[in-house]
């Protein structure tokens, strides 16, 4: 799953896009990589790029994001059209950690 937004870092304006791959390893269990690339440049995160949770990939692009003084613009989110659906209704119920204050 890819999700694009606008936005800015240090008053720069410029896309983020954010890359979800779901993997289910066993029926009772899923990991999940997440990459945040600013304009084309994928950016480091903080752990890991593997979690076992959607909430938890969100929380760490929402701490790099405060630490890195990015902003995302949530009226400008734009989801590429090849995704799994369950990835998307976790994603729905999630995202609104990436806009904590």
């Amino acid at each position: 799953m890819v999700v694009q937004y606008q936005g800015n870092q240090n008053g720069i304006p410029t896309t983020f896009t954010i890359r979800i791959n779901g993997n289910n390893l066993s029926k009772s269990s899923s990991n999940y990589q997440i990459d945040l690339l600013v304009g084309d440049k994928q950016l480091p995160t903080f752990t890991t790029s593997i979690h076992q949770s959607l909430s938890n990939c969100l929380k760490e692009i929402y701490l790099f994001r405060k630490h890195n003084n990015i902003k995302f613009d949530a009226s400008s989110e734009k989801v590429a059209p090849k995704l799994v659906p369950y990835d998307l209704v976790l994603y729905n119920c999630h995202k609104n950690m990436l806009f904590m204050a």
